[in-house]
């Protein structure tokens, strides 16, 4: 019982050393693989091999998958290129097998302690990340060796050995065991690594090792299939090509294993060898067998998962993926994505509210009015994907920009629910009593309303590109906007003075529609403090 525990407890440790190197390399590396992958799109073998390295650095092809089927579902990729880009994902996870198949436990005592002087070090920085993979790196091997011990001592059991043993007289049963066991442990990588060392201590035989190795493959593909159950279709698509290159793959790899340990095995040496480069070739010849037909398992995925009628706003195809998730840097993207679309939505207010001033438009007042509720579905749905991103999963440059996102998002918010009571006081104080303003009156709500607009997208901009001239030009904008404010509000109690009809008539309605403008304005231009805080340019007693 104590070495079944012992063996449980190191095939746990291998699975959670797997996981700290996947987690924390995409928090150090997340924008730049994403950048790599979005880069690969130009053909096929390019995309393969960008799938190969990516993959071999985040050792989970269930990961790369992910990600990938988020860029698919953001349509920043088509589909025949990411299923070339998850082809090479294989390639790149068997060939990490490969190496942790070496014996290089002793290397793990050098990394766990090498990795836990950086984390203890510099915890939430890029070097404390660096120390977690370490540390990651060092629980593997060290779990690998953990394992070998194990199952040396377990194969002393006469009942083991006779229950491991009555798999090798069903092959579907080794597939749908392997199958399985890579689900339950979200790491195929880990499967086939426990599968070669079992295999090497005499656990299993070498033939029910190579059935659990095409299971474990089989399983990585499923596994991501479940994992993006929830998301929409086009998110679902590379998954599902991905399983459809394995089931093929394993369907024609089957039949030879006999032939495999006949003329290949004689050649390789060591148990733990032949099960490894098992796994490599199958992958590299999935690969090379399947990389001409990405565009007719697209075509085939197309018709078996047509794209369904999406979950829309106003008719639009809505960024925020759920299956992005699981790797942050995406799903702020999805985020980012979708905040810009609420400020569409805003600056098409802003620029109606002024033909509904001109032209007393009572029809359009109602249509933008309505368009605040859009606004707020907006900023809730945001609001809320982003708290289903762990934060101790980000970066400390990424816990900013999430911090960047929702300030923009409240403030969108803000700037709607101004606009809406703008809408409503032009109904009740001009529309529907007839009112106008002066000409002077109207000319200085064009001025400022022309100003807003072009701070509004300026204000967008810097939101999405953090430009620090942009940030200083729309600080000084302020400025410039409160001093016209001032200026104007005086004026009008000059015309005030002078009994000018129209003012007097409409005189509560432009002071307070001056006013309005000019909070929108102050929301709009603190969408660059975060930029001009990050570059130190920003004075300490500066107003936010």
């Amino acid at each position: 019982m104590t070495h079944l525990l012992n063996l449980l407890a190191a095939i746990a440790l291998l699975v959670w050393g797997t996981l700290l190197v996947r987690t924390d390399i995409l928090r150090v590396l997340g924008a730049s693989l994403r950048k790599v992958l979005a880069q690969s799109v130009s053909n096929r073998f390019k995309a393969a091999l960008s799938g190969i390295g990516v993959t071999a650095l985040l050792q989970s092809s269930t990961a790369t998958a992910l990600i990938i089927s988020a860029f698919v579902g953001q349509t920043l990729m088509t589909l025949p290129a990411a299923l070339a880009v998850m082809l090479g994902s294989d390639i790149g996870t068997s060939l990490m097998t490969v190496v942790f198949s070496r014996d290089l436990s002793w290397l793990s005592p050098l990394f766990i302690f090498v990795g836990v002087l950086l984390f203890i070090a510099r915890q939430s920085s890029t070097v404390g990340y660096v120390g977690r993979i370490l540390i990651g790196l060092g629980l593997m091997l060290l779990a690998l060796h953990l394992v070998t011990v194990s199952a040396h001592e377990m194969t002393q059991n006469q009942a083991i050995r006779a229950l491991l043993a009555s798999l090798s007289s069903d092959l579907l049963l080794e597939i749908v065991v392997g199958a399985l066991l890579s689900v339950l442990s979200y790491s195929s990588l880990a499967i086939v690594l426990l599968t070669a060392t079992l295999a090497s201590t005499d656990v299993v035989p070498v033939d029910v090792a190579l059935g659990l190795v095409l299971g474990a493959n089989l399983g990585s593909g499923l596994l991501a299939v479940l994992t993006t159950l929830g998301a929409k279709v086009e998110t679902r698509q590379v998954p599902l090509g991905n399983l459809v290159f394995k089931v093929l793959g394993v369907a024609l790899v089957a039949p030879l294993i006999g032939l495999w340990l006949q003329h290949i095995r004689p050649l390789l040496g060591d148990v733990a060898t032949v099960v490894v480069l098992f796994h490599l070739g199958f992958n590299l010849l999935v690969g090379l067998l399947f990389i001409g037909l990405t565009e007719a398992v697209a075509r085939w995925v197309a018709y078996w998962l047509p794209p369904a009628p999406e979950s829309t706003i106003n008719g639009r195809q809505r960024h925020l993926d759920p299956s992005a998730l699981a790797t942050p840097s995406v799903a702020l993207s999805c985020a980012v994505r979708e905040a810009m679309h609420q400020s569409d939505v805003v600056e098409t207010m802003l620029r109606g509210v002024f033909r509904v001033i001109q032209n007393n438009d009572l029809a359009l007042a109602k249509a933008l009015q309505a368009m605040d509720d859009t606004v707020d579905e907006l900023y809730s749905d945001i609001k809320y994907y982003l708290t289903k991103i762990s934060r101790a999963s980000l970066s400390e440059k990424e816990g900013r920009h999430w911090a960047d996102i929702i300030s923009f998002t409240v403030n969108m918010e803000q700037i709607g629910d101004i606009l809406e009571h703008v809408l409503t006081e032009v109904e009740n104080k001009k529309i529907k009593p007839g009112r106008e303003f002066s000409p002077a009156g109207m000319a200085e709500i064009t001025e400022l309303h022309g100003y807003l607009v072009d701070n509004l997208r300026l204000g967008m901009s810097v939101f999405l590109n953090g430009n620090l001239r942009d940030a200083q030009k729309l600080l000084e904008e302020k400025t410039r906007f409160r001093d016209l404010e001032l200026k104007y509000s005086a004026n009008h109690l000059d015309r005030l003075s002078v009994n000018t009809l129209p003012s007097v008539e409409t005189s509560s309605l432009h002071l307070d529609l001056i006013s309005d403008l000019k909070r929108i304005n102050s929301l709009i231009c603190s969408i660059a403090y975060p930029v001009l805080d990050a570059a130190r340019v920003l004075a300490p007693n500066a107003p936010t």
